[in-house]
C-alpha cells in the first residue's frame, strides 16, 4: 500500500506536535541511557515554543516534520558548522514503528542535499555512546567516529558523546552534468572523424 510521505520545513502551526512527537520518542529510546531527569530537562530546553522558533527565523539552521499519510512520524534538523566546510546533524528522529522503512535513511539523505547546496563538504553530529543502534545506522551511512567529547548542558547534566562525521562527494548541478555530456559527446564524435 502506497502511503503520503512528506519532509516540510517546519512552522509555527507544528511546534505542539513536534513536542509532543519528541516527548515520545525520547522517553522510549532514551530511557535505558539516560535518566528521566535529564530527559525532561532536555526536551523542556530543546521543544519549547521560543527555542523552536529560532529554527524558523534562522537563515543558518533548518527543522523538518517527516509525515507519513499526514501523520507526524519523526523530524531532523541542521545547521552550519562552526568549521566553514561543514553542516552539522542536530536531530534525526523516528517513531520506532517506522523504523526499518527507509525513512531515517530519506531524511539522512535530506540533510545531505542540503549540505552540498550550500557547498559544504562535512556532515557531522553528535550521538550518546550508549546509542549503539544510532551509532550502527550512521556507521553503515558511512560516518567515522572522529572523537569522543563531554558536554555539559546545565543543571548537573551531561552528553557523554562521540563527534561523528562523513566526507560529502560534491554532485554537479544540472548545468555541469549537461556540460559533462556535451563533453562526452564531442570526445565521441572526435574519435569517429
Amino acid at each position: 500500500m502506497l502511503q503520503d510521505i512528506r519532509l516540510d520545513r517546519l512552522t509555527g502551526f507544528d511546534f505542539g506536535a513536534l513536542a509532543r512527537l519528541a516527548d515520545t520518542i525520547w522517553r522510549a529510546h532514551y530511557s535505558s541511557m539516560i535518566s528521566m531527569a535529564q530527559i525532561d530537562y532536555m526536551l523542556d530546553g530543546r521543544y519549547a515554543p521560543e527555542r523552536l522558533r529560532g529554527y524558523i527565523d534562522s537563515q543558518e539552521r533548518w527543522l523538518w516534520m517527516l509525515r507519513v499519510d499526514g501523520v507526524p512520524a519523526g523530524y531532523c534538523s541542521c545547521s552550519l558548522g562552526e568549521e566553514a566546510d561543514a553542516m552539522k546533524l542536530e536531530q534525526l528522529y523516528l517513531l520506532a514503528g517506522h523504523k526499518g522503512k527507509g525513512l531515517g535513511g530519506r531524511m539522512l539523505r535530506h540533510v545531505e542535499e542540503k549540505t552540498r547546496q550550500l557547498g559544504r563538504t562535512r556532515l557531522y553530529l553528535t550521538v550518546n555512546k550508549g546509542n549503539t543502534d544510532s551509532i550502527a545506522v550512521y556507521l553503515k551511512s558511512g560516518f567515522v567516529v572522529r572523537e569522543e567529547a563531554v558536554f555539559d548542558i546545565g543543571s548537573g547534566y551531561v552528553m557523554d558523546d562521540y563527534v561523528m562525521e562523513k566526507r560529502l562527494e560534491r554532485r554537479l548541478n544540472d548545468e555541469a552534468r549537461q556540460m559533462a555530456g556535451f563533453v562526452e559527446d564531442v570526445e565521441q564524435v572526435a574519435r569517429l572523424i
